[in-house]
């Protein structure tokens, strides 16, 4: 029997019990950023909403891509998080405003997907999979048990990326 913990609109959820389930509903522009790592079955999940933390007051929200990656990173870590091993996948990042025109400065979604990456890139560390961008929402669910990450889009079935 499995229990879902369900990660809210800024936060992030940390489990490394083989029941949890760790689900990100209704991801639209935000951004869903997976982290496991096998040996230690340690799973985490960041909801972020923004793509860039301009306030140094929230340098360690979730609520940021940037510094939720690097707060999810660190709060591992001190539950035995070894970066060498973790696997990363990412999701969401839809353009929920399709305003049209390439360059739409309303489209958070590609603006988050653009921070994770740079991000990640920067620290050197591959992404696995991912399943981002479009216009459509979708709901991801991280399996505490195996670290296989699945993605549902609104009206669609469930899969595993």
């Amino acid at each position: 029997m499995s229990n879902t913990v369900a990660v809210g609109l800024a936060e992030l959820k940390i489990s490394r019990d083989p029941n949890d389930v760790i689900v990100a509903f209704g991801l639209g522009s935000c951004l869903g950023v997976g982290i496991f790592d096998p040996m230690t079955h340690l799973a985490g999940l960041l909801h972020a909403v923004l793509p860039k933390c301009t306030n140094s007051n929230e340098t360690r929200s979730p609520k940021y891509v940037d510094s939720g990656i690097q707060f999810m990173l660190e709060e591992m870590e001190k539950q035995g998080l070894n970066r060498s091993r973790m696997i990363i996948r990412i999701a969401g990042g839809a353009n929920m405003l399709n305003l049209g025109g390439s360059a739409n400065p309303f489209d958070i979604g590609t603006r988050n997907i653009e921070s994770a990456h740079l991000l990640l890139e920067k620290l050197n560390y591959k992404i696995k999979s991912e399943q981002i961008g479009g216009q459509t929402g979708r709901t991801v669910r991280l399996y505490a048990s195996d670290g296989r990450m699945t993605i549902r889009m609104m009206g669609g079935k469930e899969k595993e990326f």
